[in-house]
């Protein structure tokens, strides 16, 4: 018997995926905070970036001495946070 599928990842053209990049890679760059809505997390991931690793595809969050690591297809959206 096949195993029961959860919901799909959307799906996002070349120019989501490249304009995601170019934002994650200016908040690592400037040491920016930021919010992260992940695909299926209830919460928001809040901090900064402070690796991206391209082998295994995760962002890294660090959020009071806490990393966080975020799989870059699951990252919908990149904000400033509202604090």
């Amino acid at each position: 018997m096949a195993k029961a599928k959860g919901p799909k990842r959307p799906t996002r053209d070349e120019f989501e995926m490249e304009e995601l990049g170019e934002r994650l890679v200016e908040a690592q760059q400037e040491e920016l905070l930021v919010k992260l809505i992940v695909w299926n997390w209830d919460q928001p991931v809040t901090g900064r970036i402070t690796n991206m690793d391209s082998r295994t595809k995760s962002v890294h969050v660090e959020h009071r001495g806490e990393i966080t690591k975020v799989h870059f297809l699951d990252i919908m959206k990149v904000q400033s946070p509202d604090f």
